[in-house]
């Protein structure tokens, strides 16, 4: 391990290739990086500590900073920071102070920077089959056919497969090969962090996908189309659109305002989870890189554990 004179804010630049070269990082994530981590510069800056040095970082300026971020406000909300983006901050400072240590730089140790304890996260909200049943038919009494076809396709899709609706409005027309005999689709996409996984189609997501690719007359590349606006630019929805279009229906179907693309995807892995599947097959169906993501849905299937175990496991039976 080894001292160094340059500056901390002189090292944000490598840091940055280093997440790009060595960590594979998407570009979006080295942007909110850099973002975040301007955050630290300019209060480092304020401070007249600029030239502040790697070794020199104590647990007092992380207190400080700490506290700097406390009574920052949110210039969209103007609110003070939330718990969770203060902790955002913290964790890119804390993967700063990690490549410090993968390059044998002196600093302060990564575990040192404590995160600020949230409060127990809301449940996450999710449908039940009978109402994903009623948002799914929702489209049917719409009377312009191709935006029927288009929009049930949508839901069908979102609900099959558990894409993201980023993920759900890059698919192209050329990854749905659909033939008359078509039973099984397995495609292969690009998510987050420009991780690749395989995504699959339910027979009944097939037959809706069917019929709207037969009508589709454009040729536009984009699996999902808008029929309104402006024909001079990309046709491809956006996913405000995708929201907007999950909205509207769930307003005809009488589920929750609430639902959102997300909310499709939620149902999408408590359905796999009541089913039985186990937690990491259902974290390689979502393209979550930690399975601590996926523990989000543990709670959601407690219940039913707790009544197998209740009716199956040996020790209830035994006398006591």
């Amino acid at each position: 391990m080894k001292k160094s004179n340059k500056p901390i804010i002189e090292y944000i630049h490598n840091f940055l290739e280093y997440l790009d070269i060595e960590k594979g990082l998407s570009n979006t994530t080295q942007q909110t990086y850099a973002r975040l981590l301007s955050k630290f510069s300019n209060w480092l800056k304020e401070n007249n500590l600029e030239n502040l040095k790697p070794h020199q970082l104590t647990d007092e300026i992380i207190w400080q900073y700490r506290v700097y971020l406390s009574k920052s406000i949110n210039k969209n909300s103007k609110q003070p920071l939330k718990r969770c983006t203060r902790n955002y901050y913290l964790i890119v400072l804390r993967n700063l102070l990690n490549y410090f240590a993968e390059r044998d730089i002196i600093s302060l140790p990564a575990e040192k920077i404590k995160l600020t304890k949230l409060k127990s996260e809301r449940p996450i909200k999710f449908l039940n089959l009978e109402r994903i049943e009623k948002l799914l038919l929702a489209p049917n009494n719409c009377k312009n056919k191709e935006i029927r076809l288009r929009d049930r396709a949508i839901l069908e899709t979102l609900f099959s497969t558990g894409l993201r609706v980023a993920e759900l409005v890059n698919l192209d027309r050329k990854q749905i090969n659909i033939n008359p005999n078509t039973k099984d689709l397995e495609i292969s996409i690009k998510g987050k962090g420009n991780r690749f996984r395989n995504v699959y189609f339910s027979e009944r997501d097939i037959d809706s996908l069917r019929k709207y690719l037969q009508i589709r007359k454009d040729k536009e590349k984009a699996l999902f189309v808008r029929y309104k606006g402006p024909k001079h630019s990309s046709l491809r929805l956006t996913p405000r659109s995708v929201e907007n279009i999950v909205k509207k229906y769930s307003l005809i179907a009488g589920v929750p305002i609430t639902t959102t693309p997300h909310v499709l995807r939620h149902s999408f892995a408590t359905d796999l989870l009541t089913q039985g599947v186990d937690l990491r097959t259902v974290q390689e169906f979502l393209g979550h890189k930690n399975i601590a993501t996926t523990q989000i849905y543990t709670h959601i299937t407690s219940p039913r554990l707790r009544e197998i175990h209740r009716k199956f496991h040996s020790g209830r039976k035994m006398k006591q």
